[in-house]
């Protein structure tokens, strides 16, 4: 980090927000954060770990539950002139041309329309929009109408451009054309920007994009672990030194916590309780990780970048996987590595039947909550109960949302291993089909 005064200033940041029941859903927690001239920021991190939070709160459109924020040393109260936003939907006016979204910001300052004029064309030239001013957004792509909101941000001369997944919702090619052209532009000072926080889930666009990454640990969010990115512009994903990065990241994520950081990460991870929140990934998904990795190349481990790459999964599809595959027993996931265990690969070789039983015998075995529902349902001379037994249970150690969603990943697994049956029309447990 340079020794410039800070752009912005995030300390003891804390978000929270009520819950119906009068506690509280607590998103953010000690959060601190400097962002100085010349950068480019990642927060990076998976669904739910309040990174885009963090980005409403410096933007101003949310109020920290606790914590100071400061921008050019001034607090922030509201939306900051100087600060503007690239969001992951294109958020663009579908009765507006090109031109007049671009110049909606400028209007709202009561600016001069000459000067309105001339800034709005000048961002639309600048993202390489020359010629579609007049253009509708319905007639644009994807990878253009983002670049609409790209020129909106811009034309307002920001000191601090926010990106929240900006190249998340575009195809491969269009989202990689996008990045570099952002990357030029930055490299050759071309855009009216100080400095970039970037909100991503995709670790090599972290590494491709980013001077310094922020790793988000979950419930609440918080950071981990920063990363310094010394890679010359541009970077090449194929360069040793590049890979080295993406495999250092996925080390990071995959790290078993250690002294007071335990505590907190710990009582997140799937399956260690009743109470936990489980991850909806599916029988297939399981099956076809443990599958994939137990077959050559791999055979039984591999490294998570290269079955990132292998499969084109990013953390938000991978992680979730990986660990419910290590909660159940089929797999140890440590140091950015998946290695299947015996009765995992085992799984990987047996037929349909086969793979049913075993299955069957480590959801009851790992997984608190569906031992429990079978152990109530062999108990009761109906062999049935209904969803709300297991809901109010539920809704003691999590909110409402996490609880449907943990129950019904539950269920789901319960009806692959036939360990119970569930008729959601009466919503009623039973032990009517299982073996």
């Amino acid at each position: 980090m340079n020794g410039s005064a800070a752009l912005l200033k995030c300390t003891g940041i804390r978000k929270a927000f009520p819950k119906p029941d009068g506690g509280e859903l607590l998103v953010l927690e000690g959060m601190d954060l400097e962002i100085h001239e010349g950068e480019i920021i990642g927060l990076l991190g998976r669904s739910g770990s309040g990174k885009s939070t963090l980005l409403r709160l410096i933007a101003g459109l949310a109020e920290p539950s606790a914590g100071e924020l400061s921008y050019l040393g001034q607090p922030i109260y509201g939306p900051a002139p100087g600060i503007a936003m690239v969001f992951q939907s294109f958020a663009l006016f579908p009765w507006l041309t090109v031109y007049e979204n671009v110049a909606l910001g400028l209007e709202a300052q009561r600016m001069p329309k000459a000067e309105i004029r001339k800034r709005s064309l000048a961002a639309i030239d600048l993202i390489g929009l020359d010629g579609f001013e007049s253009a509708y957004p319905r007639e644009l792509s994807g990878g253009m109408r983002q670049r609409v909101g790209f020129a909106r941000a811009l034309v307002v001369h920001p000191n601090i451009l926010l990106m929240d997944e900006p190249f998340s919702a575009l195809d491969v090619l269009t989202a990689e054309t996008l990045r570099t052209d952002f990357l030029d532009l930055w490299s050759e000072g071309r855009m009216p920007i100080k400095g970039v926080v970037l909100v991503t889930h995709n670790i090599e666009e972290a590494v491709l994009m980013c001077d310094r990454i922020l790793v988000f640990g979950s419930n609440p969010g918080r950071i981990l672990s920063e990363i310094k990115v010394a890679l010359p512009q541009p970077r090449n994903r194929l360069d040793p030194s590049f890979r080295d990065q993406v495999e250092r990241i996925y080390v990071e994520m995959t790290a078993r916590p250690t002294g007071s950081a335990a505590v907190g990460r710990q009582e997140r991870f799937p399956g260690l309780g009743i109470g936990s929140v489980l991850p909806p990934v599916s029988s297939n998904a399981q099956a076809g990780l443990i599958e994939a990795v137990a077959a050559p190349p791999f055979n039984g481990k591999a490294d998570l970048p290269e079955i990132a790459s292998d499969l084109q999964m990013e953390i938000d599809e991978l992680f979730p996987v990986a660990e419910t595959l290590q909660m159940m027993r089929f797999a140890e996931l440590e140091g950015g590595d998946l290695k299947i265990t015996d009765d995992g690969l085992a799984f990987a070789h047996a037929d349909q039947d086969e793979r049913k039983r075993i299955f069957r015998r480590h959801l009851l075995a790992y997984v608190p909550l569906a031992a429990h529902i079978r152990r109530v349902l062999d108990e009761r001379t109906s062999h049935s109960a209904r969803k709300t037994r297991f809901i109010d249970e539920l809704e003691d150690f999590m909110g409402e949302e996490d609880a449907e969603h943990t129950l019904r990943a539950v269920v789901h697994w319960g009806r692959y291993a036939e360990a119970f049956a569930y008729d959601d029309g009466n919503e009623v447990f039973s032990l009517e089909n299982p073996s």
